[in-house]
């Protein structure tokens, strides 16, 4: 993850250097050669995601001819655009985002959970399947990602995952899968890391970005600070609105998405919820 940008941009590499230095561990090891095992955990993957997609805005970003009127990051990816939009430091940004992962591991440790993507569900259905494998369960189930049309991320208790792996087949769901995550974000289990991140987000200094962020939590732009960390601080149990957020930017004239970050997953959304738009993917 993230080394074709290392091998090829001295920003990006002086980047990575600056990340490890202060991680005190090898980002860059871990991202390029795994154990999968350990990039999986969440306080491993968090800042792994941080870096390489700030890696790659790093190398790109002196080729822009113009720069881009909206930025949005999904779920972990939305520190990296405050990055970007100049709203946050690169090592502030850095502390705050292995902080998250940290605190969400530890509330896994104390009420494991995890995720299921269902393919071929509309948002109502998913909700639905949330209410009764919670009911069920006696769990919390929650809507994590509303991603696009026909894909719906859900996130809760274990219990709650497999009564919902039950119920997605009588409710004719295409497909529920469990994904490799070692928590349950954007879920009630991520409530009593609240106070914690609250913290930690009020010691960081944040600024009016130079260019609006779409944010999470609230599926338009945000640009006001205070407005800001109360979406970061939102987003830990809140879910990631992000066909909302595709929806509104193709509402304010957006035609062209270019996708920065490890992969193509976000390139893929967009094609999914907007048609006549140009989109490019530049892992």
């Amino acid at each position: 993850m993230g080394e074709r940008w290392f091998r090829a941009s001295q920003e990006a590499r002086t980047l990575c250097e600056r990340a490890e230095a202060l991680l005190g561990f090898s980002l860059s090891r871990l991202c390029f050669e795994g154990p999968a095992e350990q990039l999986n955990q969440t306080e491993f993957t968090q800042p792994a995601i941080f870096v390489a997609s700030l890696m790659s805005w790093a190398a790109v970003q002196p080729t822009l001819a113009t720069p881009p009127d909206f930025i949005a990051g999904h779920s972990a990816g939305e520190f990296a655009a405050l990055v970007a939009a100049g709203a946050l430091d690169f090592e502030a940004g850095l502390r705050l985002i292995a902080r998250r992962g940290q605190l969400m591991a530890q509330a896994g440790e104390r009420a494991p959970g995890g995720m299921a993507v269902l393919l071929g569900a509309t948002l109502e259905q998913a909700e639905a399947l949330c209410a009764e494998a919670a009911q069920r369960s006696s769990t919390p189930l929650v809507v994590a990602n509303d991603n696009c049309p026909g894909q719906v991320v859900i996130s809760g208790a274990m219990a709650a995952l497999d009564a919902a792996a039950e119920l997605a087949r009588e409710m004719g769901i295409r497909r529920m899968r469990r994904l490799p995550i070692s928590v349950a974000p954007h879920s009630p289990l991520m409530a009593e890391t609240q106070a914690d991140f609250a913290e930690a987000l009020n010691s960081v200094p944040l600024r009016a970005p130079q260019t609006p962020v779409v944010m999470n939590a609230t599926a338009n732009a945000v640009t006001r600070p205070d407005e800001i960390r109360q979406a970061l601080l939102r987003q830990l149990t809140s879910r990631v609105r992000w066909r909302e957020s595709l929806l509104w930017m193709a509402a304010q004239g957006v035609t062209r998405f270019v996708e920065l970050g490890p992969k193509h997953v976000l390139s893929g959304l967009v094609r999914r919820t907007l048609k006549n738009v140009a989109i490019e993917s530049l892992d």
